[in-house]
């Protein structure tokens, strides 16, 4: 197969694995930096310039996208689906995903269990916004955050009014949610590949912080996973239309909670935690789903 990895840096862990995964089966891998591919977007015969050259016959993608340019990177990728190459995950799927808000609708909507949440606009809901998540300590996210970055957990009922209160200066939507103080600042994320957990690990925060991102301090190690929590971490990802996804989750007192499904799972952590193949896993699912034209929207969301 000849496969295209959109990445802005060859050089992260994740494109670097995937390039060498693929590469070790006898595949084709190619870096494409996202930003730097330019569409020609005529209905007879859409293309993709890179470097001076069209990119043809490639068989399957592999997005990277940061969240930075998500706009941008999904327009290249449905580039790609309107010219028959078969995506890991689609754009639209990865446009749910990004979308905190429709994600955590859509997952309600399928019955799949989430910490209290809610969302609104106008300053004089902001005392009623607190009380549906049941008071403090409340959790406040940021809906453009990524990483744990954009996410603030007020102590009291008063530290809560005056963040909300600056969000809404600054014009930012954001979410509110209820702190589960059950969970003790761990979080549980799930590789889901196709129909598969294929890994799972433990993400313990540093003491004084409640955010488990491994790039904050947070510890990783492997964990054992219920199967209710199996099924939820493969069922947010169907939600969403995900084949490759990470799904976070915290273990609440009636079950299992899921806080954010990544389309673009890093594989440092979850490799070095579980010392699992994961890129490996990733070429294989496109060696037995990757055909041309197996694309469910072909570019059309």
């Amino acid at each position: 197969m000849k496969i295209a990895i959109l990445s802005r840096n060859k050089k992260l862990y994740s494109t670097h694995r995937l390039v060498e995964a693929a590469e070790e089966r006898g595949h084709e891998a190619h870096v494409i930096d996202t930003l730097k591919c330019t569409m020609d977007i005529t209905s007879a015969r859409p293309a993709i310039w890179y470097k001076g050259e069209t990119l043809e016959d490639f068989d399957a993608i592999i997005p990277r996208i940061g969240a930075s340019i998500t706009f941008y990177g999904l327009a290249v990728v449905r580039q790609f689906e309107m010219m028959g190459v078969y995506s890991v995950n689609e754009s639209v799927a990865i446009n749910r995903s990004r979308d905190k808000l429709r994600a955590h609708q859509l997952l309600a909507r399928a019955g799949v269990g989430l910490p209290v949440t809610g969302f609104a606009h106008s300053p004089t809901d902001t005392n009623a916004l607190i009380k549906l998540v049941g008071g403090a300590p409340l959790v406040i996210k940021l809906l453009e955050g990524t990483q744990g970055r954009g996410v603030v957990l007020a102590e009291t009922a008063k530290a809560g009014e005056s963040v909300i209160d600056a969000f809404r200066e600054l014009d930012a939507n954001f979410l509110v949610q209820e702190f589960v103080k059950e969970a003790k600042g761990a979080d549980i994320r799930c590789f889901v590949i196709g129909n598969r957990v294929v890994a799972a690990m433990m993400r313990q925060a540093k003491e004084g912080e409640f955010r488990s991102n491994l790039h904050r301090g947070g510890t990783a190690t492997v964990v054992k996973l219920t199967p209710k929590e199996r099924a939820t971490a493969i069922k947010a990802a169907k939600t969403m239309g995900l084949n490759l996804a990470g799904v976070d989750i915290i273990r609440g007192k009636d079950g299992p909670l899921v806080l954010e499904v990544n389309s673009s799972p890093g594989l440092e952590g979850i490799e070095a935690a579980t010392g699992k193949d994961v890129a490996g896993q990733i070429i294989e699912f496109l060696e037995k789903n990757a055909k041309h034209g197996k694309t469910r929207t072909r570019g059309q969301g």
